[in-house]
């Protein structure tokens, strides 16, 4: 039998093109047809996000580019990504990473965030490769030069206000849930989704392997369950399955990207070994997703590791670098034109799961987290006591300081990861206790709720109807009927999380996963209003 993997089994930087946005930019350098120009894509007031568009106009390929700039007084930098910085006073000079190779009339790009106090100013003093970052060699005009699109590891996709609205696709729903790709057309969802990630494929033996290949490729679709109405054949080379669903999806929804997510609750107890040789990792994974059979189908990979240097359903011992060293691999081997992010831990606490591996370092090679604000509470502890499994914020009486969204997402602010880079996680389910006579959260129980598929954890779709909220506490829903006590997100409390996600200038939002919510797509369209 398929064993579920509900504990998900549990940004996209908002820097754009400029021809895309219309944003002013300042030309900056490189002689012989290289140039560099500034781009500010926002600005709050004690801070913006910034760009650098290093564009190659020669005829010759570049291998590898430093640029250097000058911060004015009161300006200092709060994190950079896409390339590898040193700074000294108020002087950067930054270097490629992964993106030191540009083709003639291709470009590359690198982030930041800068803090400031008074007034803003744009830096100054570009030089790219020591000489001026003006392709003609002479000083910069104030016309702007012709810029190239970005590849898309910097450029948004569509969607509400240019945020991610992300979904995780169960694998397994295919079997007791019911739940298909056409599933994602007939609820609505698909023209809110921005992308969706295939969970799960496995992590063995040092490389990315398929989990189920007759849901995955091989099971026949009738053209009554068939996204476009059309059977699935037995011809030769015929791909079937839930990849040719989403190869069809993607054709009536050509704005949804997809990417594969390895890993998971269940599968992750491979990469450690996977970390001891990240390369051939990386090279595996990339061969797997870009199978002949169904490369149309996906536009990157997700690695969800449940957690790097610490335990979740095995522990892992493969030390702090690992992650940062996987996600390096992994970019180098799939290159800039492809997506690749990650699902991380959301344990804000003090030596907690996000101080236990560099996700700051590794921010830079990764287009963004899936940040895993959910399952902090839950039956998993029998007698209670009661919590919220996904509070946004503390409140009086949480049974874990640290173990909250807000917390997460400050804690990964602080190591440099940028704002637009994390995208906060929502789930379509519910968690709850039974035994439980108080109302408010705090109370004891005796045990897990029963539930449809495995005790304590239930679809909204049924909570709505079987158990609906009585109160609110952190940012989420609760509910207490009978003896039963459970907590989940409602329409109107992912309003107030959306909000949360645009006030920090975070690069949207995610959830787990599709088949959790009413056949009209309820959760999703609030999620989608409240981006824009």
């Amino acid at each position: 039998m398929f064993k579920f993997r509900w504990h998900h089994a549990a940004a996209l930087t908002a820097a754009s093109a400029t021809v895309v946005l219309g944003l002013a930019v300042v030309p900056a350098a490189g002689a012989g047809g290289v140039s560099a120009t500034f781009s500010k894509s926002s600005d709050w007031g004690t801070g913006y996000e910034g760009k650098y568009t290093i564009t190659n106009g020669s005829a010759s390929a570049r291998t590898s580019w430093t640029l250097e700039f000058d911060l004015p007084a009161g300006h200092s930098l709060s994190g950079l990504w896409e390339g590898s910085q040193t700074t000294s006073g108020q002087h950067v000079t930054v270097k490629n990473t992964w993106n030191g190779n540009i083709a003639p009339g291709a470009s590359v790009s690198f982030g930041f965030n800068v803090k400031y106090s008074g007034a803003y100013t744009a830096p100054t003093g570009c030089k790219l490769d020591g000489g001026s970052c003006d392709a003609t060699g002479q000083p910069p005009t104030t016309t702007p030069p012709p810029t190239t699109t970005p590849p898309p590891t910097t450029t948004p996709p569509p969607g509400p206000g240019g945020k991610i609205n992300l979904g995780y696709f169960a694998q397994w729903g295919v079997y007791g849930r019911n739940y298909h790709v056409k599933n994602i057309a007939t609820s609505g969802s698909a023209s809110k989704l921005t992308h969706i990630n295939y969970a799960f494929g496995n992590v063995t033996n040092g490389q990315c392997v398929l989990g189920d290949t007759y849901a995955d490729y091989d099971r026949a679709y009738t053209a009554a369950e068939s996204v476009d109405g059309v059977a699935d054949t037995w011809d030769a080379g015929a791909l079937r399955g839930s990849f040719n669903q989403l190869r069809k999806l993607k054709q009536q929804f050509p704005h949804i990207k997809v990417l594969f997510s390895f890993g998971g609750w269940t599968w992750s107890g491979g990469f450690g070994q996977a970390a001891q040789n990240a390369a051939a990792f990386a090279d595996s994974c990339y061969k797997l997703v870009e199978d002949p059979r169904w490369a149309d189908v996906f536009d990157g990979i997700d690695i969800d590791w449940e957690y790097p240097n610490a335990c979740g359903l095995s522990c892992d011992t493969s030390g702090f670098a690992a992650f940062k060293n996987l996600s390096q691999a992994l970019r180098n081997r799939f290159g800039q034109d492809y997506l690749v992010t990650a699902a991380i831990t959301a344990d804000g606490s003090n030596g907690g799961k996000i101080d236990a591996a560099d996700y700051g370092g590794a921010a830079q090679y990764l287009n963004w987290y899936n940040v895993m604000t959910y399952d902090y509470f839950g039956a998993f502890a029998a007698q209670g006591p009661t919590a919220p499994h996904s509070p946004l914020t503390s409140y009086p009486g949480i049974p874990q300081q640290g173990f909250n969204s807000d917390a997460a997402i400050q804690k990964l602010k602080s190591k440099g990861v940028p704002s637009n880079k994390l995208l906060l996680g929502i789930g379509f389910y519910g968690r709850g206790w039974t035994g439980v006579t108080q109302s408010a959260p705090g109370g004891s129980a005796t045990g897990a709720a029963p539930a449809t598929y495995e005790a304590g954890i239930e679809d909204y779709k049924v909570l709505k109807t079987k158990c609906p909220a009585t109160g609110t506490v952190a940012g989420t829903a609760y509910a207490h009927c009978g003896n039963e006590w459970w907590s989940y997100d409602t329409p109107a409390t992912i309003g107030g999380k959306m909000t949360y996600s645009k006030n920090q200038g975070l690069g949207g939002a995610f959830f787990w996963e599709l088949s959790g919510d009413t056949t009209n797509g309820e959760l999703i369209t609030a999620m989608s209003n409240g981006l824009k």
